[in-house]
């Protein structure tokens, strides 16, 4: 059962990644080709130092960007300095990006004052570059977000200069289509084509979901493999490719073929530690939860070993942690308790140190009761 609940949350987070990479729902009353909806925002806190204000209905041959995020959600503080960087590459053409919150004033000044440790600024100076507002009422949120069916954040939408919807998406991914929406060359009426194919992946991957929770991994296989042969020429194919070995390794169905897979995935990440250190927490996850991995465990410990050194500060404990936590897997506790304590002096947030300590406690409990002797039977007598 915990091996079946596993891999439906990873199925689950596998959707919500691809909804907020791509920004695929169900078509509603707003989608690309739609007339944007006036803004009716309550208040305008950044106004680009000076260079915007507020916005009502758009202007002709003006370029938008309305963005949605919240003070609590991870990815939308983690975009924030690149819809900074954008807004003052775009700032003399005609652009003007509006970020909106549905929280009250004093929870998003709350944040603005706090400092953004990788920047070196605080959160206010970081967003001075552009408009961000919040509307605690909802109204701007029921016009754009539920009317297109997007639920999860930070979701942007481009209003381009005939005031019609050019695309939606994940503010990270805002750059190319937003450089050719303000130069002329966006085709509107293809990414709407490739919005519906997405919208139908989704789909399919809800049976895929409810299918493997179910423990029926045989037949979310064949039904991702009929998947794979529909979408052959499509770039849905590497997906549909991707999601069938994740079942195959989920559902205790590892071979050799998907070994391979696998370990040419590590190899294509060579150099993204982010990217190797999920697989390996992955791996992990799997192994912990009894699945058969095979040689994984040690090839995914070789992986993330080789990108720690090269590591950016903020991920080099979490990537030490992970060396632990597969190292301890593989029966090397005084391996893992090395592993463990690097990456508590790696650490340099004081929070991330203190959640780190534990395991390492842990460890050295365990390693020290493997070292105890086995009681004697006069002993067991007494």
């Amino acid at each position: 059962m915990k091996m079946r609940l596993l891999l439906a949350a990873t199925i689950a987070a596998a959707l919500c990644f691809w909804s907020s990479e791509r920004a695929a729902a169900e078509p509603g009353e707003l989608g690309i080709g739609s007339a944007a909806p006036a803004l009716d925002i309550e208040h305008w806190l950044q106004d680009g130092n000076g260079f915007f204000k507020p916005v009502t209905d758009f202007q002709q041959d003006k370029v938008y960007v309305v963005e949605f995020w919240a003070t609590w959600c991870g990815p939308c503080i983690q975009s924030m300095p690149h819809l900074a960087e954008l807004q003052d590459k775009f700032r003399d053409q005609n652009v003007q990006i509006v970020s909106v919150s549905d929280e009250t004033v004093d929870e998003v000044k709350d944040l603005l004052a706090k400092p953004n440790e990788q920047v070196g600024k605080t959160f206010g100076e970081i967003t001075s570059a552009y408009s961000l507002t919040t509307d605690p009422d909802g109204s701007t949120h029921r016009d754009y977000m539920e009317a297109a069916n997007q639920a999860g954040i930070p979701t942007s939408f481009i209003v381009g200069k005939t005031g019609l919807v050019e695309w939606i998406g994940h503010p990270m991914k805002l750059d190319d289509p937003l450089a050719k929406v303000v130069d002329g060359s966006w085709d509107r009426e293809a990414f709407k084509k490739e919005m519906a194919l997405e919208q139908e992946f989704e789909k399919a991957m809800q049976k895929v979901a409810t299918l493997a929770g179910a423990g029926r991994f045989e037949e979310a296989i064949k039904y991702v493999e009929e998947q794979k042969l529909a979408t052959k020429d499509s770039p849905l194919n590497a997906q549909w490719t991707a999601i069938s070995y994740r079942l195959k390794l989920s559902g205790g169905m590892l071979d050799d073929d998907a070994i391979a897979y696998f370990r040419e995935q590590m190899t294509n990440m060579k150099g993204d530690a982010y990217g190797i250190g999920s697989f390996a927490f992955m791996i992990y996850g799997e192994a912990r939860q009894g699945t058969n991995v095979g040689p994984l465990v040690a090839d995914a410990l070789t992986a993330v070993k080789a990108e720690v050194d090269g590591a950016s500060a903020e991920l080099k404990p979490l990537l030490y942690n992970t060396i632990a936590m597969l190292t301890a897997e593989s029966g090397d506790l005084q391996g893992a308790i090395a592993a463990q304590q690097a990456a508590i002096d790696s650490a340099t947030d004081e929070r991330v140190k203190s959640r780190l300590v534990p395991m390492l406690d842990e460890l050295k409990q365990k390693a020290a009761a493997a070292e105890q002797p086995p009681a004697s039977d006069d002993a067991e007598a007494k």
